[in-house]
């Protein structure tokens, strides 16, 4: 169950936005407003349909989907299994927010040839299911910290696919543990205006990243969409300092592709939809969205 220490620091937060006119000066409606939603993996249902149930319940506008796994072969790929997740969001009244291959952390784009038809597929099933973002991971196997081979096959890959994204009007989101300089070297090497940055505050400032410095000098149009996250805890009860990032993205006037999606932020042994029900509303609450 949630310690009382993480609502203690998660209530905190929020009083001293209050108390610091930080809502009064921010709170103004904008022609715009992101919304909220959650990565499938992250509320116990990778790549399951039983998602958007869950989505449901905490009250989510839309889930980021998980396109499979190695063991089910990308099942999302299937166009049968797209209809059902068209007809379980439409039943739900859940949006299908984003895609996402997380198997990528274990079979790795920047060397396993498998994969280079897993992300063109992926692009159709983002069509298919009007979604507009695909987010390519870069964790564990698929890290590209000082490889610069491993960097270069990405950026050959991604030439390859980018035109079919740009058709599409389908985005290429690259969320790795590299700095903001290095993800544009990718990105303008590439040369596609449909491959950006997906954002992770959580990971980047655990590379070593001033997360303010890098989102403020990516700018409004290379960020693609945001993971909100904390490790072990609640937002608001970690250690990012989400009020001032919320501020840096209101003066950014950033939007997006429109959604922030939490990943993560649940303590030890805490109930699912309990804490994602508290991470809702901490986001709401600080973000005005």
């Amino acid at each position: 169950m949630l310690t009382r220490r993480d609502l203690l620091k998660q209530a905190a937060v929020i009083s001293g936005l209050t108390m610091s006119g930080f809502r009064k000066t921010q709170a103004q409606p904008a022609k715009k407003k992101m919304h909220i939603g959650a990565c499938d993996w992250s509320i116990g249902k990778s790549s399951d349909i039983g998602a958007f149930e869950v989505a449901k319940q905490i009250g989510l506008d839309g889930i980021q989907v998980n396109l499979g796994s190695e063991a089910n072969n990308m099942h999302l790929r299937e166009p049968d299994r797209q209809k059902l997740y068209r007809a379980e969001s439409h039943k739900t009244g859940v949006s299908i927010a984003s895609l996402a291959i997380g198997e990528l952390n274990k079979v790795p784009y920047k060397s396993d040839p498998r994969t280079d038809e897993w992300v063109w597929d992926a692009v159709d099933v983002a069509d298919n299911l009007d979604v507009r973002v695909i987010l390519l991971a870069f964790f564990s196997n698929n890290d590209l910290r000082g490889d610069d081979r491993g960097k270069a096959e990405v950026i050959r890959k991604l030439k390859v696919v980018a035109p079919k994204a740009e058709k599409a009007g389908v985005v290429l989101g690259i969320e790795s543990y590299l700095t903001a300089e290095e993800h544009m070297d990718i990105i303008q090497k590439v040369g596609s205006n449909k491959v950006k940055v997906y954002y992770d505050f959580r990971n980047a400032a655990d590379a070593g990243n001033d997360v303010i410095r890098e989102i403020k000098w990516l700018g409004k149009d290379m960020i693609c969409e945001l993971h909100m996250k904390e490790n072990g805890s609640l937002l608001g009860a970690g250690t990012m300092d989400w009020p001032k990032i919320s501020q840096t993205l209101m003066e950014m006037d950033y939007i997006g592709e429109g959604w922030m999606q939490i990943e993560g932020a649940i303590p030890n042994g805490a109930d699912i939809v309990e804490s994602y029900k508290r991470n809702e509303q901490f986001l709401k609450d600080v973000f005005h969205v």
